[in-house]
């Protein structure tokens, strides 16, 4: 997949965990973790902005287009 999500890296930044993450985003660990493998199909908007604001960041710091 040529889309690749980077929230390894803003949560190393931040010190933040994958439990308090997906707390304060309102979504579940598991669901993180098909986000930070490359397993999810599609992001809504609105979780895409619950995560950049509890990170503090852009979409482009969490979504890379990798060419195959």
């Amino acid at each position: 997949m040529p889309i690749v999500v980077r929230i390894d890296v803003q949560l190393a930044k931040r010190k933040m965990s994958v439990g308090e993450f997906a707390e304060r985003v309102g979504i579940t660990p598991a669901n993180v973790a098909v986000l930070k493998n490359g397993r999810a199909k599609a992001v809504r908007f609105s979780t895409l902005e619950a995560m950049c604001r509890v990170l503090e960041c852009q979409p482009g710091d969490l979504l890379e287009w990798v060419e195959d």
